[in-house]
């Protein structure tokens, strides 16, 4: 009964697809839209006869803000991530989706409790995770615990930290013993904020600030820091493709999202839902995870995640989203971060400088 269902689901799924030739996805190129492309677009296209114009942008947010408020919408889907899509949404410049539309798990889980926390919005469904984590020389000491981080007795040597109060003030208060769980209400506080930059304040002398997600490798490879705060997949590259002698300490990994959303006024609507859906369930998200080192956004996509594209590299163990990784795990609360980003980057600032 199951399978008559969805090939029910699928058939009409075409039926509506077929009105339209063609949808216009935006994303951030790269080896991430590379990923998109593989895993999506090619097989959507073959699946349905759709057309899937892929367009590149710095950041896919800017144009629907142009397009919406000119009422010249040409997008149809997009790749954003959440800060943006919560104030887009808040605008009224994205589509409200039916989220309990969307397919059940491949276990029967419904999508609702499938999505890892923080993976749907009223107006957007998530496709990866990446997370923000400590990544060290292995030719070093290894660290045991985030607060080795902040040791600079047990592991001499600079410590690399992303330049801004997001993600190190969460991993200070980590480092001092707070519990993922606590940490935005510990933030909420005057006490709570005082604690974090008292514990930066241990290393203060010994950082080295970067912007880019291509310079925590960099800093490795030269030997500048002895570890770092980094983008996972940016030191997974730099292990795998490049053979350099980095690992990943996964715990207290800071998880962020990427989603899709539909633009208020796409020209496609009905479709870009319908590819919506379709790129988001179980399968397809566990094949993207083939082509680059974000974890899929459901939780019943991770027993399915392969082999990379080298075909030989088990992506499992390399998976932000790995069960084995989620438990002591901090996702990024953008409510939060949208409430209190300028005060806490002015205060950091002012730190900085002192």
């Amino acid at each position: 009964m199951k399978r008559f269902l969805f090939l029910t689901s699928a058939l009409a799924s075409l039926a509506v697809t077929a009105a339209a030739q063609e949808i216009t996805v935006v994303s951030w190129g790269g080896a991430y839209g590379a990923s998109q492309m593989e895993a999506y677009h090619k097989p959507y296209q073959a699946l349905t006869g759709i057309k899937i114009n892929s367009v590149d942008a710095d950041n896919p947010a800017t144009p629907i803000k142009a397009q919406v408020e000119a009422g010249n919408v040409t997008i149809d889907v997009a790749d954003v991530e959440p800060s943006d899509l919560v104030r887009l949404c808040d605008e009224g410049a994205l589509e409200v989706l039916a989220i309990d539309e969307l397919p059940d798990g491949a276990d029967g889980t419904p999508a609702a409790e499938d999505f890892i926390e923080g993976g749907l919005y009223d107006c957007g469904v998530g496709t990866i995770v990446y997370s923000t984590l400590i990544a060290y020389r292995t030719d070093g000491t290894a660290p045991t615990s985030t607060a080795d981080f902040f040791d600079l007795e047990k592991i001499p040597g600079k410590r690399g930290l992303r330049k801004g109060a997001k993600y190190a003030l969460e991993l200070a208060l980590m480092a001092d013993g707070v519990p993922p769980a606590e940490v935005y209400d510990m933030l909420a506080t005057p006490e709570g904020v005082d604690r974090a930059f008292a514990k930066l304040d241990t290393i203060k002398d010994q950082v080295v600030w970067w912007e880019a997600g291509a310079q925590p490798p960099q800093l490795l490879a030269d030997g500048e820091v002895v570890m770092t705060t980094a983008y996972n997949g940016r030191i997974f590259n730099a292990m795998i493709s490049e053979n350099q002698p980095f690992e990943l300490f996964w715990p207290n990994q800071i998880l962020d999202f990427n989603l899709f959303v539909i633009p208020k006024g796409a020209p496609n609507k009905e479709a870009a839902w319908e590819f919506i859906k379709w790129a988001t369930d179980t399968q397809r998200l566990a094949d993207q995870a083939s082509f680059i080192s974000y974890g899929p956004a459901r939780k019943s996509s991770a027993p399915l995640v392969g082999l990379f594209k080298d075909g030989k590299t088990e992506m499992g163990p390399h998976m932000p989203t790995n069960p084995d990784y989620m438990a002591d795990a901090l996702t990024t609360d953008i409510e939060f971060w949208a409430d209190h980003d300028i005060e806490l980057n002015e205060r950091f600032n002012a730190w900085l400088a002192s």
